[in-house]
């Protein structure tokens, strides 16, 4: 390409614009609040990795805090489930050791209440038997007694009495 040197030549006007705009830019400083707003900008930035490199700490050890919690929250479930499981066994023992006891009261009440009941059977079957012979010895006194003579019998009576 070949560049001639011609100020009819519009390139050399836009040339000339863009050197005193620069050139005014520099004077006024702008290189510096550039400059300024881009360390802002370079600050922010570290502002803000060093706070998410904070949060990534913290959130670190929230992790951490709540897996121990966790470990310790499944260490007290199986401690809590294998207690319900002794306590369950120690309940089914008592449980068949009070429901043997109670049999054995019922068997023991029931042996009982038949010994009563028989005792009572015996001692009824032996009443009504003592009636039974009471009644017929009245029967038969009576019917010997119509059959013999009162007068001898009283006589009779009467000297046995003297005897004694």
């Amino acid at each position: 390409m070949h560049f001639d040197f011609s100020f009819a030549h519009p390139t050399i006007w836009v040339f000339l614009a863009l050197v005193l705009v620069i050139g005014a830019a520099i004077y006024k400083g702008i290189h510096k609040i550039m400059a300024k707003a881009l360390d802002d900008r370079a600050d922010a930035i570290r502002k803000q990795l060093d706070d998410a490199r904070t949060l990534r700490e913290e959130a670190q050890v929230l992790l951490a805090s709540y897996q121990r919690k966790q470990v310790e929250a499944e260490e007290q479930a199986k401690s809590i489930v294998e207690q319900a499981r002794k306590d369950a066994e120690s309940m089914a023992k008592q449980a068949r050791t009070d429901l043997k006891e109670r049999l054995t009261r019922r068997a023991e009440l029931a042996e009982a209440k038949i010994a009563n009941a028989e005792i009572q059977a015996v001692a009824e079957v032996k009443a009504r038997a003592v009636d039974l012979a009471t009644k017929a010895a009245e029967q038969l006194i009576r019917d010997q007694f119509k059959a013999a003579d009162h007068n001898a019998l009283i006589k009779d009576g009467i000297t046995q009495m003297g005897k004694f």
